[in-house]
């Protein structure tokens, strides 16, 4: 069994989730052992958290914490790190860079989950940060999958819907925002919708007529593969 330490990502909820979902997927499949995992808390002020969030600006000045917090867990002899948070992925080259053990990405592990299911054509929604720098539709295109996102006006609404979750707002009022949102991509013949910004999975919609899936879902479960390697 291997040790994965965790670089905490924008907001506190989505990192205990992503733990807790770790632990009990591992006891599923070995109930002789927990498995091992090391969190790192980034210690990242909240003005540059809010700003790249809500403005998708700032983002240069993250990288630093990260690449800190990447080197306490290769000391603590962790096997892998991973980063349950989409946007900072725009970082996981800077990171790969600065350790020598290997940095699972959600991006590709997505991707993988998407090809392997044969889906062709994706909707997606996510932070305007993941959107400006294109994670995914990059590796879209390298991988043959055609994708939709919001208009501007329902990217702005998004926005402040993950603004919302990682200052700790839960409400209806965003849950059914995020539903119409999903709603209209089934005018666009999607295959299937990807949340990609992990704060997301606190108000994960069901709508009968479209498969959903939420990023931090595949990345847990690819984590639970390596850990039980």
């Amino acid at each position: 069994m291997k040790t994965v330490g965790i670089i905490g990502g924008l907001g506190p909820e989505t990192t205990s989730e992503f733990y807790l979902d770790l632990v009990f997927s591992c006891q599923k499949k070995d109930k002789n052992h927990r498995p091992s995992i090391i969190i790192a808390s980034v210690p990242l002020p909240y003005k540059i958290e809010e700003e790249a969030i809500s403005k998708g600006t700032g983002f240069e000045r993250i990288p630093p914490f990260l690449i800190a917090e990447a080197k306490k867990l290769e000391k603590a002899r962790v096997d892998f790190i991973v980063m349950p948070c989409n946007s900072l992925h725009i970082f996981i080259e800077d990171i790969r860079s600065a350790v020598k053990i290997p940095v699972l990405s959600i991006v590709e592990e997505t991707v993988k989950f998407l090809a392997k299911n044969k889906f062709k054509k994706v909707g997606i929604i996510s932070t305007s940060a993941t959107i400006k720098n294109k994670l995914y539709e990059n590796a879209f295109e390298q991988n043959n999958i055609e994708y939709e996102s919001p208009d501007d006006l329902q990217q702005a609404k998004m926005g402040k819907i993950i603004l919302n979750l990682v200052t700790g707002v839960q409400n209806n009022k965003d849950r059914e925002e995020l539903i119409r949102i999903i709603s209209d991509f089934e005018k666009k013949n999607v295959d299937c919708v990807v949340l990609a910004c992990t704060d997301l999975q606190l108000l994960i919609p069901k709508l009968p007529s479209l498969k959903i899936f939420d990023t931090m879902k595949i990345f847990a479960d690819s984590t639970v593969e390596k850990i039980l390697e």
